[in-house]
């Protein structure tokens, strides 16, 4: 190394596995609460959508939670690649992308996230897909393509979906086999050289099987320009296809479904470099590299070719099996990933922090689930939950290397090596009781139990396999076994005046799995795991159909007390004295907000739709230690804003439909406003005293995003020709051009970087329907 106070000083930054981790509304119906049945017909009658929210089929406006069914024609009409494009499209939903791993996503719902891509760590929100939950931040970034209906669950979701759903649910329902012969293809093309091609052929006997087989590929060269290389930066390609079948014997009431898929993805994992003068690294890379802005500047590149590739295989089996009394339903899922990435994290045209990252990931889930009504008003679900995963990570680092050409499997003779399990059981059950003429009465409650177990290695002065990981011996820095009990209750009460207004009250109770720091670096912070974290939401909400059904209107505030916040902490420990580690910050936060959707149906021919929701969030006694100079004070973040919490989130969409002579143009036009908001823990002034407590006066400003008012247009010409249906479709994305960050890190006064929103873009589709 040419300065080992240099590479001593990141090592403290990053010691452990890396620095990556950072800390519309629909139609509904008349409502009927005692039978799915009866919500069934409505929905045929008014064109409700209908549903799963509570495990149960249920109009939307029936449904005491708070959730937004999302129309999902709003994302095929903006061409979106995957779900990122409902960020701001639902009450109080973030949703953007981060590309230290593959399909990574930091979500937020109502202001809880945990941004961190590291498999050790579970996710706040979760993202369910088929009725089976993806087990980390990386994966959940879906593609948005063959969706039926997405629903986004508001709130602490514990009870049906498991632990780690504190923030709230995602929940993704693929398109079933329709069981006859037909299909739908499509071709699109828009800037930056984008393109993409899909293709859904469906077949069957129309009674009794059907299959569906599916083909999407899409690809960019970037928004970014790299003058170091003077190329474009940011490219990608993926490829998702698969298959599924579907089985229905007559008179049987037996339906099992199997989808097998595989997803893969290759990319440049690009950054962009906001470090500036008061960091180390200003002091070895050049001047006009230093001091940039975080909005126009975001899309000029300086760093070092990288490259990411990504294989996700997946298969879901669901059967279903109506006994008539009850309702059996057994969801059996798989899931394995293997990812290779190289990342230039400091951004820069000098080599300063280069790594190396190889991983698995493999779950496996299975779900049991009766479901029907004891008698008269009372109904129920209950059933049992297994989930299982185990991953390994090695990561080979170039720091302060200033040799571009040397692989980190070579230059780092000391990789760290980090493998982890989880092995989760739950029992749950959730019931409606119709107590009284117009009350109704859920509760319920989760029992989990929680197993981890983590270990971390390193091997010094050997030169790792980076194919074969697995025959290498690791010197180990420690291991940790704990597991974790919780039962997690709700409660709800709703009153129903008549068919066009529900009123409701709720408590429930979020619970996220303690677990261990992948990044420790001492044998003691390795086997000493944090503890799980709770939030105890209550919620107020009223739904109402007003004007003959015309509008549609739904309200709910609520508060959020959050306790025991998992958050990363620096403690003294490991070869650089002092090292990161996951944590608990006892004081916690408390959130509160009001927020509401509506649809208004003018005509049949045109819909307004739109959404607000406003939220303040705060720390409490967040004190804990940190880095000042070169040993470990305390700072105090408790004057910081929660990340990816704005205060003020709004959507409003207008749909119009024009019939024609050859068929109908469709035309969509939606605003989202998100007001600035953080998107990470950091400091806005450095600690310099040792011995009393740092004020550090909230987080550094360049994490924090602009004013966010994104403007989407499309317009649909469909052709009606005979039995078939083709249309053209020119579409437009972030129309008003707006430039900030989607994630930003600063590293401990040494570097900064950051990714960037999408600018305009816009291009055209073309398709078929048979």
């Amino acid at each position: 190394m040419r300065n080992a106070f240099a590479r001593t000083a990141v090592l403290a930054a990053l010691t452990g596995t890396s620095l990556i981790g950072i800390s519309a509304p629909a139609f509904a119906a008349d409502e009927q609460p005692q039978a799915a049945q009866a919500d069934a017909a409505a929905a045929e009658d008014t064109g409700a959508i209908i549903v799963t929210a509570r495990r149960r089929d249920e109009t939307l406006q029936s449904t005491p939670v708070a959730i937004s069914a999302v129309n999902t024609a709003m994302l095929e009409a903006k061409a979106a690649v995957n779900i990122g494009d409902l960020q701001g499209a639902a009450p109080g939903l973030l949703i953007t992308q981060q590309n230290s791993g593959a399909q990574a996503a930091n979500i937020s719902i109502r202001g809880l996230t945990y941004a961190d891509i590291e498999k050790s760590q579970t996710p706040t929100v979760g993202v369910v897909v088929d009725g089976v939950t993806i087990g980390t931040n990386t994966g959940q970034l879906q593609d948005a393509f063959d969706v039926a209906q997405i629903e986004v669950l508001r709130g602490p979701q514990g009870t049906l979906f498991g632990a780690n759903t504190i923030g709230g649910v995602i929940n993704i329902t693929r398109s079933k086999p329709t069981m006859e012969p037909g299909g739908k293809a499509e071709f699109t093309y828009g800037r930056w050289n984008t393109w993409s091609g899909k293709a859904i052929v469906n077949y069957g006997d129309g009674e009794t099987w059907g299959v569906k087989a599916f083909y999407f590929h899409n690809q960019t060269d970037g928004f970014y320009h790299n003058v170091t290389r003077n190329t474009s930066d940011g490219w990608s390609k993926g490829d998702s296809y698969g298959a599924s079948l579907l089985f229905k014997p007559r008179d049987s009431g037996l339906e099992a479904q199997l989808t097998v898929e595989n997803v893969v993805q290759s990319f440049n994992p690009v950054v962009s470099n906001i470090t500036n003068s008061s960091e180390v690294f200003c002091a070895f890379i050049p001047a006009q590299e230093c001091n940039r802005n975080t909005t126009t500047d975001l899309y000029t590149t300086f760093g070092q070719a990288a490259d990411s590739h990504y294989h996700a295989p997946d298969a879901t089996l669901e059967m279903n099996y109506d006994l008539g009394a009850v309702k059996l339903t057994a969801i059996t899922g798989w899931r394995h990933s293997r990812e290779e990435q190289t990342q230039d994290f400091d951004g820069s045209s000098t080599d300063l922090y280069y790594v190396d990252r190889r991983q698995h990931y493999t779950q496996w889930s299975q779900e049991l689930r009766a479901s029907g009504k004891l008698f008269d008003g009372f109904d129920y679900v209950i059933g049992g939950y297994f989930f299982g995963s185990k991953y390994d990570l090695t990561q080979w680092s170039r720091v302060f290397g200033f040799s571009p050409n040397t692989p980190p499997t070579l230059f780092d003779k000391n990789a760290q090596h980090v493998e982890g399990k989880t092995e989760s059981f739950a029992a749950f059950g959730d019931f409606n009781w119709a107590f009284a003429d117009k009350f109704r009465l859920s509760f319920g409650g989760r029992f989990s139990h929680d197993n981890k177990k983590l270990y971390n290695g390193f091997a010094p002065g050997v030169l790792v396999d980076p194919d074969n990981v697995s025959t290498t011996q690791f010197a180990a820095v420690g291991s940790g076994n704990a597991s974790f009990n919780k039962f997690t209750p709700k409660i709800g009460l709703d009153y129903r005046p008549n068919s066009d207004v529900m009123l409701y009250a709720s408590w429930s109770r979020g619970y996220r799995s303690g677990g261990f720091s992948p990044r420790a670096a001492t044998a003691a912070t390795a086997s000493t795991p944090f503890q799980p974290e709770t939030v105890d939401a209550y919620e107020l909400g009223a739904k109402l159909a007003l004007f003959n059904r015309k509008l549609e209107l739904n309200v709910a505030g609520y508060v959020s007390d959050y306790k025991n916040m998992q958050q990363n902490l620096t403690v003294p420990g490991g070869p650089t004295g002092n090292q990161t580690i996951t944590g608990n910050v006892p004081g916690g936060a408390l959130i509160k907000g009001i927020e509401g959707d509506f649809t208004l149906r003018v005509t049949d021919n045109l819909r307004l739709t739109g959404s607000a929701a406003y939220m303040e969030s705060h720390f409490r006694n967040f004190v804990v230690g940190c880095v000042v100079g070169a040993v470990i004070g305390t700072c105090d973040y408790s004057n910081n804003n929660l990340i990816y919490a704005p205060k003020f989130t709004g959507s409003l969409n207008v749909e119009h439909t024009l019939p024609t002579s050859f068929g109908k143009i469709m035309t969509s036009v939606g605003l989202r406003h998100i007001s600035p908001y953080d998107e990470q823990i950091s400091q806005r002034i450095l600690p310099t005293s040792t011995t009393g407590v740092n004020n550090i006066g909230g987080n550094d400003p360049r994490v924090r995003t602009t004013t966010q008012d994104l403007l989407d247009a499309s317009m649909t010409f469909n052709f009606d020709l005979g039995d078939k249906e083709a249309y053209f479709r020119v579409f437009g994305r972030n129309l008003l051009n707006e430039k900030t960050t989607t994630h930003a890190f600063t590293v401990a006064g040494l570097w900064s970087f950051g990714m960037a929103l999408e600018p305009r873009t816009y291009g055209g589709t073309i398709g078929v329907k048979f």
